[in-house]
């Protein structure tokens, strides 16, 4: 057990395993495309696709991490959720990491990505855990600093989740929201380069001061294209008339809404979303990947055979 442990906190891998619900195992797979080999691989996407499968009433969805490329699953966050005792994969959210530049910087916004729920367990608090739990503890890997996540929907719930949850969420029915430079250009960056991620295809329009892309549906993901009425509402009202009001259902509009990961956020996430049950296992999450960043650094110090940016620079292997 002390081996496995020290083997995680002295990888660079995050493949962690999370009892965050009772009779439930929560699998968090960082880059599964670089870290898995073929056979991993093709059974973590199987497991995606028998959840699909349970959720589409009919077709099927051609993009994103169904489609079982390598190099697209290299720049995602996988959270699985299984039956303990079965195995049975029940839920999943594919979330995409996408390069983009902020203030003369690259830097990787986290995109919420596709969540899907088996129909028979819904209901159960897992949405939360789906939504949050991945951008928390990417967050704490990095450190506590402050990230940008993204996000595309028509589903009013979800909309409410990223204001209610995350900061400085844009577009948001919130009083005083405004659109910032930086909301702006990551959008216009995240519609020119990213498109494929949600699957919209180039033939959708985008309206940029109100963050909405109309006729979204064409790119791979026709399939999850939902009416005003079959779609999940928030228990607050504000955000079911925002949604109603913002986007039309009918040519099948989503907004893409982007916000940030800061400690606030992440209290509130804590305190608001995740199943109270829950907290434990990832406090003692939390905590480990804290020590890893606080470790890691000083291991990396000690082997004197490890460049250590401009503090150690690499030696010439000539020498």
């Amino acid at each position: 057990m002390l081996r496995a442990w020290w083997k995680s906190l002295t990888s660079p891998r995050l493949d962690l395993t999370l009892s965050i619900h009772s009779g439930l195992t929560t699998r968090i797979v960082g880059r599964p495309g670089a870290i898995l080999d073929d056979a991993e691989l093709a059974e973590l996407v199987d497991k995606l696709r028998q959840v699909a499968a349970r959720t589409l009433s009919a077709g099927e969805l051609t993009y994103g991490v169904f489609s079982g490329d390598r190099q697209r699953l290299a720049s995602t966050i996988i959270t699985l959720i299984a039956d303990t005792a079965t195995g049975q994969p029940i839920a999943f959210n594919a979330l995409a990491l996408m390069e983009t530049d902020i203030d003369g910087d690259r830097q990787e916004v986290m995109h919420l990505g596709l969540v899907m729920v088996d129909p028979g367990v819904r209901g159960k608090g897992l949405s939360g855990v789906l939504y949050g739990l991945t951008v928390l503890i990417l967050f704490l890997r990095g450190g506590l600093r402050t990230r940008w996540i993204s996000n595309v929907t028509q589903v009013p719930a979800v909309v409410g989740m990223v204001c209610e949850t995350f900061s400085d969420a844009f577009p948001s029915p919130d009083p005083g929201t405004r659109q910032s430079f930086t909301h702006l250009s990551l959008a216009r960056q995240i519609m020119r380069r990213h498109r494929a991620v949600f699957g919209v295809g180039p033939e959708a329009g985008f309206d940029e001061a109100r963050s909405v892309i109309t006729n979204a549906y064409t790119g791979g993901s026709d399939d999850l294209k939902k009416t005003f009425a079959e779609a999940a509402k928030h228990r607050e009202e504000r955000y079911n008339a925002f949604c109603a009001g913002l986007l039309d259902y009918g040519r099948g509009d989503d907004v893409l809404q982007l916000a940030r990961i800061d400690l606030p956020a992440a209290r509130r996430y804590l305190i608001g979303q995740l199943p109270r049950g829950s907290l434990p296992a990832v406090a003692g999450a939390g905590l480990f990947l804290l020590l890893q960043r606080l470790i890691l650094p000083v291991l990396h110090w000690l082997d004197t055979g490890r460049s250590f940016g401009t503090l150690r620079p690499a030696k010439d292997s000539k020498a």
